[in-house]
């Protein structure tokens, strides 16, 4: 059977920089979205395709959807391109890990053979960074909506001690979130990985393919929770003071 590693494996070292078999599914994935994002962008037609027409139907519904959140078209349209950027890479991230061939692809990194690739979700790593940038960056954007004193105000105001236990409160809260999406995300994926690898050893072929539709289901949904828990903070940290 595969070995079950909780952490990431080296594949090779530049340097003193080690390339884990996880990062180096996380570049192909996001060269291969690159390149598709460019060849759809050429081929843009004003009558639709099939394929176009799906893209648009979906983009639309999540517009919908932020637009519903956020109580105004102009900011969803604003923070589109943020949560469907997340939504997108995280779900292809995911996919990435069960396609068919990709844990029978291994290489020998010196000692023992480790797989090729890897669901970058399944590296903690990984989960944790994204959870990192998606709170810099929703608090960034809150000092671009509201200013950066009335957003710092949220966290760190003397004006009295009730307001400055709940700034504490508030800063404490942001940590969390970067715990509960980077765990979040890293449990579920790798959690599915380490299902499919012990079920493909003990009954191979035909009795793991429903394990990986539920997989497939399972990396969609933790895609969207995580762009939906972005858009959620987004959403408090842009209108808080603009309710006042």
């Amino acid at each position: 059977m595969e070995e079950i590693s909780l952490k990431a494996q080296d594949i090779f070292h530049i340097g003193g920089f080690g390339l884990t078999n996880s990062l180096f599914l996380a570049v192909i994935v996001s060269l291969g979205l690159m390149l598709a994002a460019t060849i759809s962008y050429r081929k843009i037609k004003i009558v639709p395709g099939p394929f176009q027409s799906a893209v648009e139907m979906g983009a639309e519904w999540l517009l919908d959807l932020m637009e519903a959140m956020l109580g105004s078209a102009k900011k969803a349209e604003r923070y589109f391109p943020l949560i469907a950027t997340i939504f997108v890479f995280i779900m292809c991230s995911n996919l990435s890990g069960i396609l068919p061939g990709i844990g029978a692809v291994v290489v020998h990194n010196g000692t023992h053979e480790i797989p090729l690739f890897r669901s970058p979700a399944a590296d903690l790593n990984f989960t944790l960074a994204f959870a990192v940038i998606s709170v810099i960056v929703t608090n960034i954007l809150g000092m671009m909506a509201v200013g950066v004193l009335p957003h710092v105000s949220k966290f760190i105001n003397f004006s009295n001690p009730i307001k400055f236990f709940i700034g504490i409160l508030e800063l404490v809260s942001e940590f969390a979130k970067i715990i509960s999406l980077s765990f979040r995300l890293f449990g579920n994926v790798f959690a599915g990985e380490v299902l499919l690898t012990i079920v493909a050893f003990l009954a191979p072929y035909v009795v793991p393919l429903p394990f990986m539709g539920l997989e497939i289901f399972v990396g969609f949904i933790q895609a969207f929770v995580f762009a939906m828990l972005t858009l959620v903070s987004i959403s408090l940290h842009t209108s808080l003071h603009e309710e006042h």
